[in-house]
C-alpha cells in the first residue's frame, strides 16, 4: 500500500502525538507511594481495630483503596502507627479497652489486651500480620521509632510499679514508663531493651524506664526522648504545669540514660507555667509544643511554641518565641514540617467558635531564625479539613498533604512549594475519601514495589 505525502504526514504526526500520550501518561500516572490509616470499625466503645490502605496517584493526588485492606489492626483501638525506614515493616499501637469494654481507661480501670501487632508490607502495599508484642507498663498511647529503625519507643501512660518513680522526680509517688525495643531488622520482631541502671531488689533490670507523671506526648530528636508531662489544668500552677523530660539515647544499645537537666517547667509564653500542652514534635532540628490555652482574655485559643535543643537535652526557647495558631482554629493536635523545610502546618481539631471549623493552619519558617510568620500566601491561613483530624502528613513526592478524621473521611490538599498554600484537589470529592469507620493515625511510604 502506498501512502501519498500528505497521507504520510497526518500518520506521522497522528503517530508522533500517540507515542507522547503514551509517554506522558507513563511518566505521570503512576502510583507515588501507600498511605495506611488506622481506626476503628465504627465508633462504638469496643473500638474494633483496623487499618485501611490507599494507593496514592502522583498526577491527581487521588486515593485509590488497596486490594485486600482493611485488615485487623490486631486488637481494640489502635492509637498510633509507626512504619520503619525502608518500609518493610509496619508496628499498630492497639491501646486495648476496659473492662467494661470502653475507651476511657485510668489507673484505676486500665486498658486490657494492649498490644502492638507487627505487619510486614508485601507487593502491591498488601499488609499480612506477623507476631504480637506486648508493653510493660500499662494503658499505652504513644508509639515511635528511631531515625535508623533499630528501635522502637511506647509511651505507657501508667508504670507497672510505682517503686522507682523517685528515680525521675525525687520523692514521686506516680510515673509513667516508656518501654524499648530493638528490631531484627530482617524479621521485625521486637526484643525488649532492659533498663541497665535501675535494679530490683533481687539484683534484676527494670524492664522499662520512668518517666514523670501524667504523660502527654513524646518525642525522638536523634540524640533525646523527650516526653511532655503533667496535668492539663487551665490555670496551672507550677506543680501541675506541663514539664518536659529528656533521656539521652544510645542508638546501639537502646538506653534511655536519665538527663542532668530534667525535669524542665516549660513557659507557655507569657511568664508563666504551661498548662494545656497537646503535643510534642521534632521537626528539621526544632522541637515544637502545641499548647491549647488562651494567655489572655481575648487571646487566641492554641498557639505554638518552638524551642532548640541544648546542653543534656534542654530545651532552649527560640528567639521571637511563641506564635498564636490561626485565630479561628482551636485545639491543636500535630505539626508537620514539610520536607523543605519552608513551611509548617498545623492540624486544628475544632474551630474557634460556633461558625468555624477543623482545619490547618500554615506557617512560613524563617530560614535563618526559625521564626514562623502566618503563611503571607493566604490572608486566613487556613484551610478546610475533615471533622477532628488525628493526623497530618505529607506525600512521599512532596506535592500533597493529608489529614485522616473522626468523621470516617480522609482529607488532601495541593501543596504549593513556592508559598506554601494548600488548596482542594480537583475530581470526584474534592480531596475528600471515605474510611469505613472513624480514623485514629496515619502513616505513609514511599515504597510501592
Amino acid at each position: 500500500m502506498k501512502f501519498r505525502k500528505f497521507g504520510k504526514t497526518v500518520l506521522t504526526a497522528a503517530l508522533s502525538s500517540a507515542i507522547v500520550f503514551s509517554l506522558s501518561s507513563c511518566v505521570r500516572s503512576f502510583t507515588v507511594g501507600y498511605m495506611y490509616v488506622t481506626g476503628t470499625v465504627t465508633a462504638t466503645p469496643t473500638g474494633n481495630g483496623i487499618i485501611t490502605g490507599f494507593k496514592i496517584d502522583n498526577n491527581t493526588g487521588m486515593l485509590r483503596a488497596l486490594h485486600g485492606l482493611p485488615v485487623s489492626s490486631g486488637g481494640a483501638n489502635p492509637v498510633r502507627a509507626v512504619l520503619l525506614s525502608g518500609g518493610n515493616f509496619v508496628y499498630v499501637l492497639n491501646r486495648g479497652a476496659n473492662k467494661e469494654g470502653n475507651l476511657d481507661c485510668t489507673v484505676d480501670d486500665p486498658c486490657l489486651n494492649s498490644n502492638i501487632t507487627e505487619f510486614v508490607v508485601g507487593g502491591n502495599g498488601i499488609l499480612t500480620p506477623q507476631q504480637t508484642f506486648f508493653t510493660q507498663g500499662l494503658n499505652p498511647f504513644r508509639l515511635l521509632s528511631d531515625t535508623s529503625g533499630t528501635h522502637l519507643f511506647v509511651l505507657d501512660h501508667d508504670a507497672p510499679s510505682n517503686a522507682y518513680c523517685g528515680a525521675v522526680i525525687l520523692g514521686a509517688t506516680t510515673c509513667g514508663d516508656i518501654t524499648v525495643f530493638s528490631v531484627d531488622p530482617t524479621t521485625g520482631r521486637l526484643t525488649l531493651v532492659t533498663n541497665t541502671v535501675l535494679t530490683t531488689v533481687a539484683g534484676n533490670n527494670v524492664t522499662y524506664f520512668p518517666v514523670p507523671a501524667n504523660p502527654i506526648d513524646f518525642a525522638y530528636t536523634t540524640s533525646y526522648v523527650i516526653t511532655m508531662s503533667g496535668a492539663a489544668t487551665a490555670n496551672p500552677t507550677p506543680a501541675t504545669g506541663q514539664t518536659v523530660y529528656p533521656y539521652q539515647y544510645n542508638a546501639s544499645s537502646g538506653q534511655l540514660t536519665i538527663s542532668p537537666s530534667a525535669p524542665d517547667l516549660i513557659n507557655n509564653g507569657a511568664g508563666g507555667p504551661m498548662g494545656q500542652g497537646t503535643a510534642i514534635v521534632y521537626a528539621s532540628g526544632k522541637v515544637y509544643i502545641l499548647d491549647n490555652e488562651p494567655l489572655t482574655a481575648g487571646g487566641t485559643p492554641g498557639q505554638i511554641i518552638p524551642f532548640t535543643i541544648g546542653t543534656n537535652g534542654a530545651l532552649q526557647s527560640l528567639v521571637g518565641g511563641a506564635i498564636a495558631d490561626d485565630v479561628t482554629e482551636t485545639n491543636p493536635i500535630y505539626l508537620m514540617v514539610e520536607s523543605k523545610g519552608k513551611f509548617l502546618y498545623v492540624a486544628n481539631q475544632d474551630g474557634f467558635g460556633s461558625t468555624n471549623s477543623a482545619g490547618i493552619a500554615a506557617y512560613s519558617i524563617d530560614p535563618s531564625s526559625g521564626i514562623l510568620t502566618p503563611d503571607p500566601g493566604s490572608p486566613i491561613p487556613t484551610t478546610g479539613t475533615g471533622r477532628s483530624p488525628q493526623c497530618l502528613l505529607e506525600d512521599p513526592s512532596n506535592q500533597y498533604v493529608y489529614t485522616a478524621n473522626s468523621d470516617n473521611t480522609v482529607t488532601g490538599h495541593v501543596f504549593s512549594p513556592k508559598d506554601g498554600l494548600l488548596t482542594t484537589m480537583k475530581g470526584a470529592g474534592n480531596g475528600t475519601f471515605q474510611l469505613t469507620g472513624p480514623a485514629t493515625w496515619c502513616i505513609v511510604t514511599g515504597r510501592t514495589n
